[in-house]
This record gives C-alpha cells, sequence and structure tokens, in this order.
C-alpha cells in the first residue's frame, strides 16, 4: 500500500467530528500538529491538492502514522491545539500559539447601578471577584465579545441597574425592564455562562426567533448579526474542559483493545497526550484513577486510538 492511499486510509477511520490530530514519521517523531471541525475531512484533505499548504509536501511523504484525539466542540479543540502547541512545537508547526483567537474572560457584575456582562483580558484579583463573577478562559476574543453581545440583547441586564437617567431610562422603559427584573436576570445569565442546557436553549431560541422575524421584515443586515451572535453564545457555551480556571493537576486514561492513551492535566489545562500498547491488568488502576468527568472523553479516544493502530504502525508499549 502506498503512503497516499495509507494516508487517506487512515483518514477514513476518523469520525466528522472536531478534534485535534497529530502526524509521526517512521521513527515516531511528532512532525504537526493541527486542529479541525472535522477531523476526517481535514486530514484527508493532506493526501489530496494540498493548494497553499504545499509546502507541507516533504513532510506528508513522511508521515508514517496519525493520531488524534476528539474533542466535545470546536472550541475544545482550539484549547487543545494551544495547549498542546505550548508544550511542545513541533518542526512544521509555524507558531506556538495554535491561531489568532485572544484568551478572555466574561465578567458577570450583579449589583447595581454597574450590572451587565463586559469581556476582560484578565481575571479580576480576588478582592474584587467577591462583588463579580467571572467565567472562563474562553478563545476567541471577537467570538466573545459577539456572544456578550447576544446574552445581553436577549438580558438586558444592563438596563435593570436601578437608578437609571436619560437615554438609559427610556431604552429600559422600552425594553420593558426594571430593577426588580435584576435578579431573574442575573440568575439566567448566570445559569447560560455554566452551561446550563435548559438556560442555554433558551436565550438561542429567543435570538433565533429575532432574527427570523428580522429576516422576514427583510432586515438582512440585523438577521445576519444576530446569526453571528448566536453563533458566538454556542461556541461560548458548548462543553471545554480541555482548558480550566481551577489549577487542577490529573492524569487521564483510557484503553482499548492493548491500547492505552494518556492525557497530562496540569494546573487546569491539558497539555500532554500519548498512546502505548498496553496489557488490560497493567490499564485498570491507571483507568480506576481517572476523574468520572473525563472517563467518556477518555474511552471514546482510546477506541479511536485503538482503531487507528490496526491501519497503521502500531504505538510503543507503556
Amino acid at each position: 500500500m502506498s503512503r497516499q492511499t495509507s494516508g487517506r486510509s487512515l483518514a477514513g477511520q476518523l469520525p466528522a467530528a472536531p478534534g485535534v490530530y497529530r502526524f509521526r514519521d517512521g521513527d515516531g517523531r511528532v512532525l504537526y500538529l493541527g486542529r479541525a471541525v472535522s477531523l476526517r475531512r481535514r486530514v484527508a484533505s493532506y493526501w489530496g491538492d494540498l493548494r497553499g499548504r504545499a509546502h507541507l509536501a516533504p513532510m506528508v511523504a513522511r508521515v508514517a502514522r496519525v493520531e488524534a484525539v476528539v474533542c466535545d466542540s470546536a472550541h475544545e479543540a482550539a484549547w487543545l491545539e494551544r495547549n498542546l502547541l505550548r508544550a511542545h512545537l513541533p518542526p512544521w508547526n509555524r507558531s506556538p500559539s495554535g491561531g489568532q483567537e485572544k484568551e478572555v474572560w466574561i465578567r458577570l457584575s450583579p449589583s447595581a447601578p454597574a450590572s451587565g456582562l463586559q469581556v476582560v483580558h484578565r481575571p479580576s484579583a480576588p478582592a474584587a471577584s467577591a462583588r463579580t463573577r467571572e467565567f472562563g478562559p474562553y478563545l476567541g476574543g471577537l467570538q466573545v465579545r459577539r456572544a456578550v453581545c447576544g446574552l445581553s440583547r436577549a438580558l438586558p441586564l444592563g438596563y435593570a441597574g436601578g437608578e437609571l437617567s436619560g437615554t438609559r431610562h427610556e431604552l429600559a422603559r422600552a425594553l420593558g425592564v426594571s430593577g426588580a427584573e435584576r435578579y431573574e436576570l442575573v440568575r439566567t445569565a448566570t445559569a447560560v455562562l455554566d452551561r446550563d442546557p435548559a438556560a442555554v436553549a433558551l436565550v438561542l431560541g429567543q435570538l433565533s426567533a429575532r432574527r427570523d422575524e428580522a429576516a422576514a421584515a427583510l432586515a438582512f443586515e440585523f438577521a445576519a448579526r444576530l446569526q453571528q451572535e448566536i453563533e458566538a453564545l454556542a461556541w461560548v457555551t458548548a462543553e471545554q474542559k480541555v482548558t480550566t480556571a481551577a489549577p487542577d493537576d490529573a492524569d487521564v486514561c483510557g484503553w482499548a483493545d492493548g491500547t492505552l492513551v494518556r492525557f497530562e492535566v496540569r494546573a487546569g489545562r491539558l497539555s500532554g497526550w500519548s498512546a502505548s500498547r498496553c496489557a488490560a491488568a497493567a490499564a485498570r488502576p491507571r483507568l480506576a484513577a481517572t476523574l468520572p468527568g473525563w472517563t467518556g472523553f477518555a474511552q471514546r479516544n482510546a477506541e479511536l486510538a485503538a482503531r487507528l493502530a490496526a491501519y497503521g504502525e502500531r504505538p510503543p508499549e507503556a
């Protein structure tokens, strides 16, 4: 089987799901790491017309093994790519940043008169955090600002701040918002940013209804803006656990068909990933030590690693 045929065959084993992929040469060295919205389509593209990526052709010719991690969202894949590149930059990657997205947080101020949502580039000092709540980190400053616009549109917390004057008072009256509703708006905004499915669906449904009304009224520019806010809010509220605010350390393991996958979480960031051959008995203690919230992620990726190993070079012994 030629390397081109082998590469396409390996790509066919990948799911059409977001994630991170990695190419190794015949000596096991990592050549390149990237992320994809669809792993199958992206990896297959390296064995087709490279177009603007022609400089990667010599690297593709050296690929002996393809590895991949399936993520629960494109946002999670973006974070995982960045974490892995910052921990180790393969020779064919140009930048350790893993993209142009900025790391940001969302600050929720619940108290009048300054209640509302704000995008910030770093969390508050502990003394200030007692008066606010912050969510994140997120990747993508523009995406997060759009998400905050959409969330503020559906939940006009900034106009429920108590004493308002001038234009803000008139806008609050037009929106039908009063200070008495501030608690409920804060509660819903908190639930959305905590990724509560019902709260997220509620706000996305409100924005979708307004988008459809705007389109029906031929206000296409406003409808397009609302669609951007919907997509951005989906980005912010999608599952993402590979980078957290808590500085936790953990080893996350999954096992399938003689293949052990191990992820290293250090200071709240998943920044290491390896696969190796391992007997079931040797894997059991590592699986038992894996935190429950990670077991589905680890098992799914162990099954993928075992499937890829059956089509390519086997990973090394643990």
